[in-house]
């Protein structure tokens, strides 16, 4: 149990230092709110998954007995991995990310920008990670937290949202949504046991998905690594100006 509990915390460590990163890469106050701001709200909005998953789980066997009687298990499971989880999970944090730029703490940046949705990526995914923990075994938790999977999907959506604001080009700001959501549907529906019942070969598909979200965490660090040095990213986006002070 103490060895479970030990691995456990090992698991959340890369998250962590990524919201500290994200919160401390500016001395602004105002910017330091949003982040306070998006801490907060990465957090709670893991609430109605876990109420959607828990209401799912009940009602899944009269589901597929009623509704989905005469559909194929994989293609159920495939429906139920993009749709239900990986697309409401998308959806929830894109609503928070959202919400939080139209309260104008402060004259964001494209790297700003980012870097609020990494937090909230962050935050929801280690909300996420400890409930999973419960039924998960050592090597799972370690996977899980290491490789990352929400701060990378958090880095796609505000670098794409960012570049959306940037441009003014509305195209993008689809792309912020989509691309992280079949990414992250993917990698749910590759981890599907019917799947890997199908051929055994299919759990390279999940090998490489990690493998993906460990790539975008590399990515996220190389930004913001990079991005005060480049001036598209920390200058102020136009679109979004700070609150007026009262």
């Amino acid at each position: 149990m103490l060895i479970n509990f030990l691995i456990l915390l090992v698991s959340l460590v890369p998250s962590v230092l990524i919201v500290l990163w994200m919160t401390r890469r500016k001395n602004d106050p105002l910017y330091k709110k949003s982040c306070h701001s998006a801490i907060l709200r990465g957090a709670i909005s893991v609430l109605p998954i876990l109420a959607l998953s828990g209401t799912l789980f009940l009602l899944n066997g009269a589901i597929r007995l009623t509704l989905l009687k005469d559909v194929d298990v994989l293609l159920y499971k495939a429906v139920y991995t993009f749709v239900v989880l990986a697309f409401a999970e998308e959806l929830i944090k894109f609503l928070a990310f959202r919400l939080l730029l139209k309260k104008k703490f402060c004259a964001y940046s494209w790297a700003d920008v980012t870097a609020l949705m990494v937090i909230i990526g962050a935050m929801f995914g280690l909300m996420e990670d400890l409930p999973y923990a419960i039924d998960s075994n050592a090597i799972t938790m370690l996977v899980r937290g290491f490789t990352a999977g929400h701060i990378g999907y958090g880095f796609l959506m505000g670098w794409f949202y960012g570049k959306r604001l940037y441009t003014g080009k509305k195209r993008y700001g689809v792309i912020s949504f989509v691309l992280p959501w079949l990414i992250h549907g993917l990698y749910d529906f590759s981890l599907t046991p019917q799947l890997l019942e199908r051929n055994d070969s299919f759990a390279i598909i999940a090998v490489l998905l990690a493998l993906a979200d460990l790539v975008l965490l590399t990515l996220t660090i190389l930004f913001f690594a990079r991005a005060s040095k480049r001036e598209r990213y920390s200058m102020p986006i136009a679109e979004i100006e700070p609150a007026v002070s009262e």
